[in-house]
């Protein structure tokens, strides 16, 4: 993978998030901006796709996959890694031969796009089924044998320690990540997401106790700034990545960042990321929020931000009272056109509602 010669870990982003997705030219926006902020990889997988989640066994729509096709050159030109994220929802409760037919040609049909990455994913559906881990290595090694990507990178069912993913999907089976270690294919990747689901930090024990556990390093699936839960759907997670994110460029096989709805808000978090890793102990997240405001907001905005980052992303939408809300909006009028603005605004108009499909916060 294409990676940095600073730093050892592929960093990338996953549009793996629910509720509102973004707009065909918002992608291929990002293929100039993850190649300028030093990010070697995205990963399309929205949860609102339903060719890649609850229909996966459907080829998308013509105008859908012409809009695929178009993106994967961009990012082509851009020289930054295209990839794809599949989850066949839920295929191992009808394990039979017709179904393993059906990934085959799904599998076929995406390599007509030439990923360079194929994710097979397994989060957000049922796991208490005995055996699980089996089934799920062999769907894995079946799609790495059918698929024409360079990369292969699986998620679990579970994929944190976290006991919200055995509240909601059901008990996870004995042994379930020891057999991954033992049995899957070296050569491809696992999504791990921390401690939580939601992961502030990643602490070099953890991570060493996830490598050990499932037999490789973990490659992380890192859902922030995301917000598109119960309680972060109410936030615009804007901060910089801390310190903590500046030492584990030897830990982790790669990073990928799920990012917000509001796709240029996403980028102010999202730029602070490479810098961590290439500037190690000597990375200061403030520093960066500062710089990257300006940097890609201009001056003005830039200082009205910072002011406004307590309400934006401590208070959040359902402690604002009416009257700040307002005050904020007439606020960021201001600033007209300006697309960073004219999110804040659209977020204030209630116009990116909670998805309640997102079970995990």
């Amino acid at each position: 993978m294409h990676t940095n010669k600073n730093y050892t870990a592929s960093l990338g982003v996953i549009e793996g998030f629910f509720g509102r997705s973004w707009s065909w030219q918002d992608r291929k926006n990002y293929a100039q901006f993850l190649a300028l902020n030093e990010y070697g990889f995205y990963i399309y997988a929205p949860k609102d796709d339903k060719n890649l989640r609850r229909q996966w066994q459907i080829d998308w729509p013509v105008e859908i996959k012409k809009s695929l096709a178009d993106l994967r050159q961009i990012y082509r030109a851009a020289n930054v890694q295209f990839g794809i994220g599949l989850s066949p929802h839920e295929i191992y409760l009808d394990n039979t031969r017709n179904q393993r037919a059906q990934l085959d040609l799904r599998i076929q049909q995406i390599n007509q796009l030439e990923p360079d990455i194929l994710c097979i994913l397994f989060d957000d559906m049922r796991g208490d089924i005995p055996g699980l881990a089996q089934i799920q290595i062999d769907i894995a090694h079946q799609t790495a044998a059918a698929s024409n990507a360079k990369k292969i990178i699986f998620c679990p069912t579970y994929y944190s320690f976290d006991p919200v993913l055995e509240r909601v999907f059901g008990s996870m089976p004995e042994n379930y990540w020891q057999t991954f270690a033992q049995q899957l294919d070296k050569s491809i990747d696992m999504f791990w997401t921390g401690e939580k689901v939601c992961s502030t930090n990643y602490p070099a024990e953890h991570l060493a106790q996830v490598t050990e556990l499932i037999g490789r390093k973990p490659f992380l699936w890192d859902n922030y700034p995301v917000n598109d839960g119960a309680v972060k759907s109410n936030l615009l997670q804007l901060r910089a990545f801390d310190q903590g994110h500046s030492q584990l460029a030897d830990k982790v096989a790669g990073h990928a960042v799920n990012p917000m709805n509001q796709p240029w808000l996403s980028q102010i978090p999202l730029a602070s990321l490479p810098l961590a890793y290439r500037e190690k102990e000597n990375y200061s997240a403030d520093a960066a929020f500062t710089n990257i405001c300006s940097n890609l907001c201009g001056d003005v905005l830039a200082k009205q931000l910072q002011q406004d980052t307590h309400q934006l992303q401590d208070l959040g939408l359902k402690k604002l009272s009416q009257q700040e809300r307002y005050f904020l909006q007439t606020t960021y009028q201001r600033f007209g056109n300006n697309p960073y603005a004219q999110e804040i605004i659209a977020w204030l108009n209630d116009e990116y509602q909670f998805d309640p499909a997102c079970l995990t916060e």
